[in-house]
């Protein structure tokens, strides 16, 4: 039965991402009417696919580049995602430092880069998504997330980064919950933005440059022919020299990468506006981005009119990998997610929730993007972002173009484009597997972290999950 509290808390709410429930946003494009032939097709109208429209537009303007997306561009995770823009291109350093030691110096450096060009890009072209470089705090409710925060710190300091610990009284002037033991704060690694308007303005950039955007055009087939590939929709073809795939977690053109990703369901609430000058009084002045520390974490922050987003724990998959319209809402998750969120901010117990929805994120087995190419290098994909794509899918951007040019640059170097994850496993195996994990990892959030035989089999297979 649902506690009270939480059905006032989510009585009358909108299903609607928060972010793409706006009068603001543009029109649909056109959908593709007639065959036609370009120089590179993007097939994808998210973060990935525009990234790369825009920025193969920047490195030859005279390159014919056509977009064609299934629906509009920034309705799927684009659009619907938490708004926290990160450095990280390996979803977190830990997960760079067990995989990739030799080169995480050199990706530490190259995400920085990333978010630093992203904002550069922004003001160029005059992209409104209040985006705001505050930093990052990570939150530890148990004093074995405290210790993993030193370490964490020595980590970082080792490989060129400066990640600062807050004690408690210190992590008070930022976010003040009598749970919070401690802090890890990124003061350079992350942003938060408006999600959707990012979407929109990398549209608008990509149609001001010259792109052809064709929406509502769901691409259903690639086939290689002698003179390039062709991509097959249900009104007309397009003939392009070159393509790239950015296609998030749905169904991959390619058979090579079907089983290298699965869906897995997020979801999130956001409150009614607060208004600053109460958020202050309560200890909430800050406007960088907060997640706590465990396995089944929440990531939290402020909107830019002062509502608060509250989102993560449950990671939802569902057999055979389907993503489904009905997926997008989940009651028993959101009804947990509002009284985790009651539990931890009593002061706020009179605050309702104006939406609440869903979405599916790319993961794969190494929980951080991939890539490759495919006929004979005329195409590139990239996917896998697991939930830090936000950032990350400019650099896929760079590195699928990268890619299709054949050339060798310091990203095409990196062991972590030039290997793919270990695939999953085919169901009933994927499902069951799943499953044992997300409960596992429930159990060792219960257990002072402590993992048990089956994710210490994971961990010796490279396969460990600790976010």
């Amino acid at each position: 039965m649902s506690r009270p509290d939480v059905a006032r808390a989510l009585a009358g709410i909108s299903h609607t991402p928060f972010w793409l429930d706006s009068p603001d946003a543009p029109g649909p494009e056109p959908a593709l009417a007639a065959d036609t032939v370009c120089d590179l097709a993007v097939v994808g109208g998210g973060y990935a696919g525009l990234w790369t429209a825009l920025l193969a537009k920047e490195r030859d303007p005279a390159r014919d580049v056509v977009l064609v997306e299934g629906r509009t561009a920034g309705w799927a995770a684009s659009g619907r995602n938490g708004g926290f823009c990160a450095s990280s291109l390996t979803h977190g350093m830990e997960n760079g430092a067990q995989r990739w030691p030799d080169d995480l110096a050199l990706l530490e450096r190259l995400g920085l880069r990333n978010l630093d060009e992203i904002e550069a890009a922004l003001t160029r072209y005059g992209i409104d998504c209040a985006f705001d470089r505050q930093g990052k705090i990570s939150l530890a409710t148990e004093p074995y997330q405290v210790r993993a925060f030193e370490e964490a710190v020595a980590l970082a300091d080792r490989h060129g980064r400066s990640l600062k610990l807050l004690s408690r009284d210190e992590l008070r002037t930022s976010v003040d919950a009598p749970g919070y033991l401690a802090g890890l704060l990124d003061p350079e690694g992350c942003a938060t933005l408006d999600p959707a308007r990012l979407a929109w303005g990398l549209k608008a950039a990509c149609l001001a440059m010259g792109v052809r955007v064709f929406e509502h055009t769901p691409v259903r087939r690639l086939t290689a022919t002698a003179r390039g590939v062709v991509l097959a929709t249900d009104t007309a073809r397009v003939g392009a020299q070159r393509v790239a795939l950015a296609t998030n977690g749905f169904r991959p053109l390619l058979r090579r990468t079907r089983l290298s990703t699965v869906p897995v369901y997020d979801y999130v609430l956001v409150t009614e506006p607060i208004g600053a000058e109460r958020l202050d009084e309560l200890g909430w002045p800050t406007r960088k981005g907060l997640t706590d520390a465990g396995n089944q974490f929440h990531y939290f922050r402020r909107t830019p009119d002062d509502r608060i987003l509250w989102g993560g724990y449950d990671a939802v998959y569902h057999y055979a990998g389907r993503i489904r319209s009905e997926h997008d809402t989940r009651s028993a998750t959101f009804e947990r997610l509002a009284g985790q969120f009651l539990d931890t901010f009593p002061a706020l117990a009179d605050v309702r929730f104006t939406h609440a929805w869903g979405g599916a994120i790319d993961t794969c087995t190494r929980f951080t993007a991939f890539f490759g190419t495919a006929r004979g290098g005329r195409v590139a994909y990239a996917q896998g972002f697991t939930g830090l794509g936000v950032g990350a899918t400019r650099f896929a951007a760079e590195v699928m173009l990268d890619l299709l040019a054949g050339a060798d640059t310091e990203r095409t170097r990196l062991e972590m484009v030039r290997r793919r994850p270990l695939p999953f496993p085919p169901e009933p195996v994927r499902y069951i597997g799943i499953q044992l994990t997300r409960w596992s990892l429930d159990r060792a959030d219960r257990n002072q972290g402590r993992r048990n035989p089956w994710l210490r089999l994971l961990d010796r297979l490279g396969l460990g999950f600790d976010s």
